[in-house]
């Protein structure tokens, strides 16, 4: 279970007792963000995709992947962006390696070049060979997904941003990785994009219209990358026919934060995953 950390609002001094979310690695494992308790909170003003999302490793398996940035609706209105600790490493590491180069620049060219020198073979001007005993550098393998899929974790949804989650969730959970806001923005709704997908998540109570699906599907045949659509209110039945005919899987949004498929296409793809 996550740790509760202490939270005070800097805007109404209300403090509050938090727990960062957990989410699922495609290993089974939960992964949660560790906290920062000795950092103050900062007020969010405005959101954007960048600072929405953070990178966390998960200690079972040691995969990285990004998942949202742990945030606190205060009563009063404020949302509050709770610190990490790997932020506060991050800074850190930053502010050595600015020390480190001001040292580097400061040391002269002198010292340069006796390096080169050291490093050439006096007879013939070529650089020496490395130590057999020095550190070759480490090549990662792939790694191969888990076989079954876990099962798939949901988060509520209550507002647009959270169906986004959601639908970033699950492509991740398919398998795709590097989930990014789409380069294109759609006529509606907002687009996210990874390698082999473009998504179209729509977040309005009206259902999805055939000129939704076919503006996707046009876009991703621009893009030479399949596509999938979610939607919270459903789909016209025009939309659901042109969606079988175009190769195009469709997924509603239920309140709980889970995909059901709404064709074949969506069924064949939670089958297979990405």
């Amino acid at each position: 279970m996550a740790e509760s950390v202490p939270v005070r609002c800097p805007a109404c001094r209300r403090e509050h007792v938090y727990a960062a979310p957990s989410y699922p690695c495609v290993c089974g494992a939960p992964v949660t963000p560790e906290l920062d308790r000795d950092a103050v909170p900062e007020a969010l003003t405005h959101h954007t995709w960048d600072d929405d999302w953070i990178t966390v490793q998960c200690t079972a398996c040691a995969r990285q992947d990004q998942w949202p940035r742990p945030e606190l609706g205060c009563p009063c209105g404020t949302v509050l962006r709770v610190p990490l600790v790997q932020e506060r490493s991050g800074r850190r590491d930053a502010l050595t390696e600015e020390a480190q180069g001001e040292s580097d620049s400061g040391a002269g060219t002198g010292g340069e070049s006796e390096a080169a020198d050291s490093g050439a073979d006096e007879g013939t001007g070529q650089a020496a060979p490395a130590p057999s005993g020095s550190r070759r550098p480490r090549i990662p393998l792939p790694r191969a997904a888990p076989s079954p899929r876990p099962s798939f974790n949901p988060v509520t949804i209550r507002t647009a941003r959270d169906a986004v989650t959601a639908a970033a969730l699950y492509l991740r959970w398919l398998g795709y990785q590097e989930i990014r806001r789409a380069d294109q923005r759609p006529p509606s709704g907002i687009g996210l994009a990874a390698h082999g997908v473009l998504a179209q998540i729509d977040p309005t109570l009206r259902p999805a219209s055939l000129r939704d699906v076919e503006c996707l599907w046009l876009t991703a045949m621009t893009e030479s990358t399949g596509c999938v659509y979610f939607s919270l209110a459903g789909y016209a039945e025009d939309a659901r026919s042109v969606a079988d005919t175009l190769g195009v899987p469709l997924f509603v949004l239920d309140l709980t934060g889970t995909p059901q498929p709404v064709n074949s296409l969506a069924d064949e793809l939670v089958a297979a995953g990405a």
